[in-house]
């Protein structure tokens, strides 16, 4: 930008040793209408052209719908900083409009796409040691991985079957409903199903998961919260603290970080905003975010919330544009 106004330039670049060498490829224009031109006229061949065509592209049409929501003035949030509320509601804007009025067989490709990437980062997560190229070709074309336990590779074909299952389900949330994605989630990997009647210690953990003998009652409390709360939060607040809470409790004896994340992604869809990817390669930052809210009572929130909302938040925006557009 100089003064007040834009240019656009295409550019490449490369890490050389310890140096980044930055190349301008080509001057696009100074308004969007012209950039679009430019770009159709560029060749596609060169790897590193096409990635940033799509870098620019994104930037383009993700601008165009933040300055729609830039329009309607919105009301402040204390969980959330402003900043960042506006690109999220930017990115429920185009999943509204432009994704939900793809046709079929796009909307199912780009979809496939989210459960790919999903599915490989919430198991690595917890540990799954499937790379991302190996969870393509599994769940797009069938290909087993070499050398990987039958565990590893359930826990993503069942990511893919339970997501798939609650994409535009408008269920309840309820005991009836956890406890049937926990089970979906664990098939053919763990044997164990329901809330826990026994003691679990969480690795790595600065609290105490619920005693086996209140976890149900914790879980009531946790619902109660919910309903209570579903209409009073927006709806990616209210499903970060639900998060939260849910893995505090801790109500499974295993796949409780699967099982949270697959229900906050689910208060989003039946709320019309779009899933979201926790990155693996963002773990340490989710964890240390996760534990910061660990002091707070189940039934109780505060703006310490702040940190963890705003993480999920950018999660959010970091993912959407490269994916659903």
């Amino acid at each position: 930008m100089i003064g007040e106004k834009d240019y656009y330039y295409l550019r490449a670049s490369k890490r050389k040793g310890s140096r980044i060498i930055v190349k301008d490829i080509a001057y696009l224009g100074s308004s969007i209408e012209n950039v679009k031109k430019a770009l159709e006229k560029l060749p596609k061949y060169s790897g590193q052209i096409r990635k940033a065509y799509r870098t620019i592209n994104n930037f383009l049409e993700s601008n165009r719908y933040l300055e729609k929501i830039q329009e309607l003035k919105l009301k402040k949030d204390k969980f959330i900083e402003y900043e960042i509320l506006l690109e999220v509601e930017a990115c429920k804007l185009h999943f509204n409009t432009d994704f939900k009025r793809e046709n079929e067989l796009t909307k199912k490709e780009i979809l496939k796409n989210f459960i790919i990437e999903f599915a490989y980062n919430t198991t690595s997560i917890e540990g799954n040691t499937i790379k991302l190229n190996e969870a393509r070709s599994l769940l797009q074309e069938g290909l087993t991985p070499k050398n990987k336990t039958l565990r590893e590779i359930y826990d993503l074909q069942n990511t893919e079957k339970v997501f798939l299952n609650l994409f535009e389900s408008k269920e309840e949330i309820n005991h009836e409903l956890i406890q049937k994605i926990h089970s979906n989630l664990l098939e053919g990997i763990d044997p164990r199903k329901g809330y826990r009647t026994t003691n679990v210690r969480v690795t790595k953990a600065n609290f105490k998961a619920t005693p086996a003998p209140y976890v149900k009652v914790d879980m009531d409390l946790l619902l109660k919260w919910y309903n209570q709360n579903m209409n009073k939060f927006h709806p990616l607040i209210l499903g970060s603290i639900f998060h939260h809470k849910f893995e505090k409790i801790h109500p499974f004896l295993d796949g409780n970080g699967r099982t949270g994340r697959m229900l906050l992604n689910f208060i989003l869809l039946r709320n019309n905003y779009p899933p979201l990817i926790i990155l693996n390669k963002e773990r340490k930052l989710y964890l240390e975010v996760l534990r910061e809210m660990d002091k707070i009572n189940l039934t109780k929130i505060n703006e310490n919330y702040k940190s963890l909302v705003n993480f999920v938040a950018d999660q959010m925006v970091k993912g959407y544009w490269n994916i659903f557009l």
